[in-house]
């Protein structure tokens, strides 16, 4: 594996800090993260202005931002626990989730670093899965990860269990829905231990935080977006799993599911993907002939899912008329930027300046494919 240690730059100690204490401001996710390090050069700049940003933006209460002393002391819980947080940029962070839509600036990572640098495959199922499924599932992990492919999964019991357990020796990778420190299902805490040991844990959200059931389809989006190539192993026709195989296929990974029982219900999504066209899969060499083509250092190449925002560094404020447009322009459907700046005139740098202090004020909801729309409570 290529040693990429000395070709990304480092945050400094500080620097950390103050991306923390951004990262955990109410409102403030991967998108309104970029856009003011975008415009502002530092976390720390950024937060000095946020009060004016929420203000312009029509927030109704004062931002609340954590204080120098609670970032240091998540710190310190991440170092108790055997945990660092990688910065997006830094060498350590995986080359797969950079180029995701909207990456988490911040990633807690406990165990081995060098497994976010592999090729990943995701493989995801149906907590309640069958013994059949469970045993696809081992296997398929076993025999991938014995050709050099790192496993991601949820860490949920059934299948993305039995994925993990296949991996332990070859290299496996848990996303996890809460803290680091707060392993969900409860029942999976060993194996959490053993990840953390031969593998890796992985989370964006904060130490001590308790997985709510929203907080999942952002670990699904985790899943899909370190993977190459996804593998649904059973799935019903609502199901988390089938939100990951969607968020997989929308950031251009490859999707792959196996056929199971049509009398199984615990079948219907996964047979449901292969006739919308997922890949068929019933041993790894399935999987490897379409990923071993594109794997390797093109993975590091690999396109963004979005496309980047105008460099905002320069764009002068907006004035109140310019917000009126936006504003005007928005509603409960969900539209596209372009879509706003062709609709009001203004520059892009505008348009996402003001579509900042919206977010940041709780009044913008974004959406799959970079699609905005104003929250209910504001129409």
């Amino acid at each position: 594996m290529q040693d990429r240690s000395n070709e990304a730059p480092r945050l400094t100690d500080r620097q950390r800090l103050h991306w923390l204490r951004l990262i955990r401001t109410d409102n403030v996710g991967p998108a309104a993260f970029r856009d003011l390090i975008n415009r502002f050069g530092s976390a720390e700049a950024a937060i000095a202005v946020l009060p004016e940003l929420t203000s312009n933006g029509g927030a109704t209460r004062a931002v609340r931002v954590p204080d120098i002393a609670e970032a240091e002391e998540e710190l310190e819980k991440a170092q108790r626990f055997g945990a660092r947080f990688v910065a997006i940029g830094e060498a350590e962070y995986p080359p797969m989730l950079r180029n995701m839509a909207l990456p988490p600036p911040l990633i807690a990572v406990k165990g081995q670093a060098a497994i976010l640098q592999m090729t990943a495959i995701g493989i995801v199922g149906a907590r309640n899965a069958s013994l059949a499924g469970i045993k696809m599932a081992r296997m398929l992990a076993r025999d991938l990860g014995a050709e050099g492919y790192s496993i991601v999964s949820g860490l949920a019991r059934g299948i993305d269990a039995a994925a993990h357990v296949g991996s332990l020796d070859t290299g496996t990778v848990a996303m996890m829905a809460g803290g680091l420190d707060r392993t969900y299902p409860p029942e999976n805490i060993e194996l959490a231990e053993e990840i953390a040991e031969r593998g890796a844990l992985v989370s964006e959200m904060p130490f001590g935080w308790e997985p709510r059931a929203r907080d999942f389809p952002r670990r699904n989006r985790l899943v899909a977006g370190l993977s190459l190539g996804l593998v649904v192993v059973e799935a019903a026709n609502r199901s988390g799993s089938l939100i990951s195989a969607r968020l997989a296929g929308e950031m251009g990974r490859i999707v792959f599911a196996v056929p199971g029982s049509p009398l199984d219900p615990r079948a219907a999504g996964s047979n449901r993907l292969l006739k919308d066209g997922a890949v068929l899969v019933t041993e790894a060499q399935d999987v490897i002939s379409h990923i071993r083509p594109i794997a390797g250092e093109a993975q590091q190449q690999f396109p963004p899912a979005l496309e980047e925002p105008p460099d905002l560094s320069s764009t002068p404020p907006a004035g109140d008329d310019e917000r009126a447009l936006v504003l005007e322009a928005l509603g409960p459907t969900p539209v596209s930027i372009d879509e706003i700046v062709r609709h009001t005139e203004l520059s892009p740098g505008q348009v996402h300046l003001i579509l900042l202090e919206l977010d940041l004020a709780g009044r913008l909801s974004r959406q799959a494919g970079g699609l905005v729309s104003l929250v209910p409570r504001d129409l």
